[in-house]
């Protein structure tokens, strides 16, 4: 098992040998120091920590340095544990992209992209209305509750609302190519959130 902690840098191509491109995203993974532990016997849970994405000393709280001062880590923002990792890691050490490896299959989290408040139709995918002959009906949703039965509006409704900046997970993406000496994770596809977003890598399996 392996997992680290990138900022979304945005996508490209890449070229092999044979003519054949690959659209991937390119992620910029650790180094992430280990600053704890999680054990079942103490925690109840088995987890790493792992610390990532530097930061003005001033930006933290004395109990933030503090606990980043026991890793012997510099100041870093994002502090995230990864259940059931951390084999044969211990504190103070530094997670590299180099656990990673070409044809590896994993798994990337981060908050999508915000879109704002959007109707049904963009939010949910709703068929639109009739276009023409004086419709009024045009990107409306439709009948949510019927005047006889039920005669209000039943709970889980897909209707308006909220969409985007939510956590989510995108599975089975592909490392196409590692650059350890970079710090460079390639990925196949598109991961979640804007450029400059910060993502956990995992592996899928």
């Amino acid at each position: 098992m392996a997992a680290i902690l990138a900022r979304k840098l945005g996508m490209t191509q890449l070229f092999g040998e044979d003519g054949a491109v690959a659209r991937v995203t390119v992620l910029a993974a650790g180094p992430c120091h280990v600053t704890a532990i999680r054990t079942s016997e103490r925690d109840g849970y088995n987890a790493v920590q792992l610390a990532f994405g530097s930061v003005r000393e001033k930006a933290l709280t004395k109990p933030e340095l503090g606990h980043l001062a026991k890793a012997d880590a510099p100041p870093l923002r994002h502090l995230v544990e990864f259940r059931d990792e951390g084999d044969g890691l211990h504190v103070g050490e530094t997670v590299e992209v180099s656990v990673f490896e070409p044809g590896q299959h994993v798994k990337i989290s981060g908050v999508s992209k915000g879109k704002g408040f959007q109707g049904t139709i963009k939010r949910h995918n709703f068929a639109s209305g009739p276009k023409s002959h004086g419709s009024h009906n045009v990107r409306a949703p439709g009948s949510i509750g019927a005047s006889a039965w039920p005669a209000r509006v039943m709970k889980g409704i897909r209707g308006p609302g909220q969409m985007g900046n939510k956590r989510v997970t995108q599975r089975g993406l592909e490392v196409v190519e590692v650059r350890a000496s970079e710090n460079l994770l390639f990925v196949r596809g598109s991961v979640p959130g804007p450029r400059n977003g910060y993502v956990e890598v995992r592996s899928d399996g």
